[in-house]
């Protein structure tokens, strides 16, 4: 039977939408499901302040009446005027090895690309800089992080049979723990406290934190801005990742940089344990028992950290800010256990931010890609049918919330 593209209309085929990449990866050791609840928010547009700058279009694929790929088209128009490009994306992308149904998604997607006047397409992004990106292309037999998205080997295979090439690559790093602080970064770190009038700042819980919460992403506006697609979030944006992130903080595991004079944050770190294992008990549920194996890996000891979210103001980089991070976090790393930290993805071109791990052991383990595609501008209608599949385009938005941790580094821009 051929293959038929739907578009999603409804929240029983949106919830349908979420749950294919569960049911696809049921049993595999190594993917990490993100909440179903929390990619159903992601993509409401009444609910996800993203939907201010981004359209976007989603697709269920199916075949003799069975869910077998997905796939979401969006344009941030926010980064297209930033970039000064006329770019669609691709994300939320997942389907069987079936090159009839890989061309049959991606085919609705490109035709609906063209008909909103875009020029390429890239991904695997998400509306905004704080979704998932980045296919994965090396590290099959590593298991992923909430922060990551993980895929078959065959996935890659699939983009560069239908001539879809590199654009950009991540590497990501397993950082091991040193037994202290690296002499270098000590003495780095006081020179730069005194040089710049700076102070390092730990809370205790939420209510001590808030007060630098729009600070901190006022920063990560900033140190962030030369970042591969990147666009400046929105206030919006800010207050719902703001109500996103700050209840699920480990606060010991949270830095802060912060100028005295003014009490502006230059920089900060932000890590939390490893969730994996507990994303994967749970399910992809957070009710009625996940939230019990994501609160108590949130208070558990962990063998493993996640670096998240890192960034810091650009007239500050490369001037050994970087150094005030270490030296906070790496004793906390220690004292709770941690054998090493997960890097998640820096840019592969971004020799800084890999330079500053020369004084730790590292692991290069995973590799991700954003591909690209120069679409054809062909002035077709806005309905399209082959032998193989059929479906109608129209323009249905959908929001973003996805929670993203990206990483740009204390001294440089990472990812």
């Amino acid at each position: 039977m051929s293959v038929v593209i739907k578009e999603v209309t409804s929240k029983k085929e949106l919830k349908k939408f979420v749950k294919f990449n569960i049911e696809l990866y049921k049993g595999n050791p190594y993917h990490v499901p993100g909440l179903i609840e929390e990619e159903m928010v992601t993509l409401d547009k009444k609910k996800n302040p993203a939907f201010e700058v981004c359209d976007a279009i989603y697709f269920l694929a199916y075949k003799d009446g069975k869910v077998v790929g997905r796939i979401a088209g969006m344009i941030n128009r926010r980064s297209n005027e930033t970039w000064n490009q006329k770019y669609a994306r691709f994300g939320f992308v997942d389907f069987i090895d079936d090159a009839e149904v890989v061309d049959a998604l991606f085919g609705a997607v490109e035709k609906w690309a063209v008909g909103q006047g875009m020029e390429a397409l890239q991904g695997p992004m998400g509306f905004t800089d704080m979704d998932h990106e980045g296919m994965l292309i090396e590290g099959f037999d590593q298991i992923g992080t909430m922060a990551t998205i993980y895929n078959y080997p065959y996935y890659p295979k699939q983009m560069e049979r239908m001539g879809y090439t590199k654009d950009q690559d991540w590497h990501e790093f397993k950082i091991y723990i040193p037994d202290g602080v690296p002499e270098k970064h000590l003495r780095i770190g006081e020179i730069v406290k005194k040089k710049y009038g700076l102070k390092v700042m730990k809370f205790k819980n939420a209510k001590s934190i808030m007060p630098y919460a729009q600070k901190v992403f006022r920063t990560l506006n900033e140190s962030y801005a030369p970042l591969y697609g990147f666009a400046r979030l929105t206030q919006k944006q800010i207050d719902y990742y703001i109500n996103m992130y700050i209840p699920m903080l480990r606060y010991d595991l949270v830095t802060l940089i912060v100028r005295e004079e003014d009490d502006e944050v230059v920089g900060f770190g932000i890590s939390l344990p490893n969730l994996s294992k507990a994303m994967q008990k749970a399910k992809g549920h957070l009710f009625p028992f996940g939230w019990i194996y994501l609160l108590k890996a949130l208070k558990s000891k962990p063998k493993v950290i996640d670096l998240y979210l890192t960034g810091v103001l650009p007239e500050y980089q490369s001037k050994g800010v970087n150094a005030l991070l270490f030296n906070d976090l790496i004793p906390v790393y220690k004292s709770v256990g941690a054998i090493y930290a997960e890097s998640n993805p820096e840019l592969e071109t971004n020799n800084a931010v890999q330079a500053q791990w020369d004084y730790f052991k590292r692991e290069h383990h995973k590799t991700r890609r954003a591909y690209i595609k120069q679409l054809k501008g062909e002035s077709d209608s806005l309905f399209f049918y082959s032998q193989s599949f059929n479906f109608q385009l129209s323009i249905f938005n959908f929001q973003n919330g996805r929670t993203k941790f990206n990483n740009a580094t204390a001294d440089s821009v990472q990812r």
